[in-house]
């Protein structure tokens, strides 16, 4: 088939690399996925110009409303993937509701990351239920930059933060309290790394770091994740916990609906909170065997690229 893929596709965003891994998956089934980046369409008949001539049979787009209202009354069939902002901001919005219900009434199948994302999106339109399927994510693309941390960490304990720089990835939501943990104990250390997608932005952090007590991040300890809204890219978590490093996360719906509290992770909620917990991990080195060992576990069964591959080979089926 030749398929339409809809998404927002700014550089180094999850919207971007989710995109070219199902395109990389359909591509490997013989179809042709063709990307389109929905941002960038100057107006709602822009794709339907697209999709009335020959060149697709069918299209898929990411977000229901980002994405999916431009496929709105197209001659070809189409599914859906639902975004985070879908369920938790847009569908806040009475107008954006109304769409997004409508795109996914016309789409053949709709596919949530979570579990916890369909019940939210079934709770929202009940008559969607049986066509929406949970297919969680999978990644393949941080093995390379941690592999490259030396080994041997010694008395040093490093909190890496990755995550692009703006401001609703909150990277400075912790800064403070883990400046003054690090005044106390010097062995632990706090490290942001990310494009500067905001430059305003980029500049406030800069500044605040500036006003950290620095050192050089030589080793890799735990990974965190301080996104303050549900639109994370649980790729760095899943990945962390792929190569047995200890995940700590806020305590949001997006986080908790991959890491299980003292199970598979930890989840905290303010930051004094998370100081706490991260001082629990690491005096206590038989939980932290058990947290990676579980939640290493829990990516092999829930993650897997070739489950996500075949998943969306076979969705794609649905639209011939």
């Amino acid at each position: 088939m030749r398929l339409l893929l809809l998404a927002c596709l700014r550089a180094q965003t999850g919207n971007a690399t989710t995109a070219a891994r199902i395109q990389s998956h359909l591509h490997d089934a013989g179809h042709t996925c063709i990307l389109k980046d929905a941002s960038r369409c100057e107006s709602l008949t822009e794709i339907a110009n697209l999709t009335s001539s020959d060149q697709f049979d069918a299209a898929l787009a990411i977000h229901l409303y980002k994405g999916g209202r431009h496929l709105q009354g197209s001659r070809i069939p189409f599914g859906i993937i639902f975004g985070g902002t879908d369920i938790n901001e847009d569908v806040r919005n009475e107008e954006k509701r109304r769409v997004m219900g409508a795109v996914l009434e016309e789409a053949r199948f709709a596919v949530a990351f979570t579990m916890k994302m369909k019940e939210l999106a079934a709770a929202e339109w009940p008559d969607a239920r049986k066509k929406i399927y949970v297919q969680y994510q999978a990644f393949r693309f941080l093995k390379c930059f941690v592999t490259g941390i030396p080994a041997d960490t010694g008395d040093l304990h490093v909190f890496l933060l990755i995550c692009g720089l703006r401001r609703v990835k909150d990277p400075l939501y912790l800064v403070d309290v883990f400046s003054d943990w690090h005044r106390n104990d010097p062995s632990v250390h706090l490290g942001i790394i990310g494009p500067a997608v905001d430059p305003l932005f980029t500049s406030e952090v800069k500044e605040k770091i500036k006003r950290m007590v620095q050192s050089k991040a030589v080793s890799l300890h735990a990974f965190l994740n301080s996104l303050s809204t549900q639109r994370s890219r649980l790729a760095i978590e899943t990945e962390a916990m792929d190569l047995n490093i200890p995940v700590l996360a806020r305590n949001i719906p997006g986080n908790a609906a991959i890491i299980k509290h003292k199970d598979t992770g930890l989840l905290f909620s303010d930051p004094q909170e998370f100081v706490v917990l991260s001082k629990s991990l690491m005096n206590d080195p038989i939980m932290e065997r058990e947290i990676v060992t579980r939640a290493k576990d829990y990516v092999k069964k829930h993650h897997s690229w070739e489950c996500e591959r075949k998943a969306y080979q076979n969705l794609v089926l649905r639209l011939q």
